[in-house]
């Protein structure tokens, strides 16, 4: 196939979510050329607001991202495609994409933002509360339930470190679900915080709408909470990074794309950033991540320009 000034470009990138947007913004301003390419489906949509993020505290994460996506397109040389990149490969000067609509498309760079997908436990109530009233990060959302009966619910090995975090914003019941049994010295430390134990597994949440009012153990008994912070397992939103030979290692929680600390991946030309880069995740780690990115990016994409002895 031949390829047309039209659909090449210097950087794809792939996700348009807090990362994505932000490498997209750097290399804008690098008065690069730019196809962001997302399938509209971030991973925060389940939540209504966005916390610790310098300056915009509680907006609605839909309204965050509407609002970066408008100083985007501000930019004449970034071009935005609502689609979802089906397939890529490595071509001679760079890489190939295939979007799930329209021709494909070739970047001398590319920008992995794809992100991850939680794999939530299968307890009815569960997943219509997710976001609102059943979190996984306390620094996002626990302030608002402060002082009010909160449950850790185990999800693996990871789960007793945050039955020892979520006392912080309130009393706090820690549910083993009879596989999670916190060793000699975890439960030493539960109980130093006053976490109460409860080995009957859950077996359904209560609540009106998003809001959670108990959950019902197997036994019949229900345990009053306002919210039930949970860890789910992870899995990569996109086969793109496995299919394109990056380097990838498995977490406690799931995979991730290994990177430098700037964001390159093994494989020349292309970088990652946010959730699926980074074990520590939130809103404003993804900006700072893609931000990074896109500076590798554009240092490579000025590398490109120099003559083999001088880029040496």
């Amino acid at each position: 196939m031949t390829f047309s000034p039209s659909n090449r470009y210097d950087a794809l990138i792939v996700g348009g979510s807090f990362a994505g947007l932000s490498a997209a913004l750097m290399l804008a301003r690098a008065r690069k050329r730019v196809l962001l390419a997302d399938n509209a489906q971030p991973r925060n949509r389940f939540a209504n607001h966005a916390h610790n993020l310098i300056g915009h505290d509680g907006k609605p994460p839909a309204v965050l991202l509407g609002e970066a996506i408008d100083q985007l397109m501000a930019y004449p040389n970034v071009e935005l495609r609502i689609a979802f990149a089906r397939e890529g490969s490595r071509v001679d000067d760079g890489f190939r994409l295939h979007l799930d609509e329209g021709a494909p498309v070739e970047g001398r760079t590319l920008v992995l933002a794809t992100g991850m997908r939680d794999v939530l436990p299968p307890l009815p109530g569960l997943a219509e509360r997710w976001g609102q009233s059943v979190l996984h990060c306390p620094y996002c959302h626990g302030y608002e339930f402060a002082g009010q009966a909160l449950g850790v619910l185990a999800t693996g090995p990871m789960s007793p470190h945050q039955g020892e975090m979520i006392p912080e914003w309130g009393p706090t019941t820690y549910f083993t679900q009879g596989a999670f049994e916190p060793t000699t010295e975890e439960l030493q430390r539960l109980q130093a915080l006053d976490v109460s134990i409860e080995r009957q597994p859950v077996v359904a949440l209560e609540g009106e709408g998003g809001s959670l009012s108990s959950v019902r153990l197997a036994d019949g008994r229900r345990v009053a909470l306002a919210a039930l912070f949970t860890a789910p397992r992870q899995a990569f939103a996109s086969d793109l990074a496995r299919n394109l030979g990056c380097e990838i290692v498995e977490g406690p929680l799931g995979p991730r794309v290994v990177v430098d600390p700037v964001g390159a991946t093994c494989v020349q030309g292309l970088f990652a950033a946010g959730d699926m880069a980074n074990p520590m995740q939130s809103a404003a780690l993804a900006v700072a991540g893609g931000t990074l990115a896109a500076a590798s990016a554009h240092r490579a994409l000025m590398a490109m320009r120099l003559p083999a002895s001088a880029a040496a």
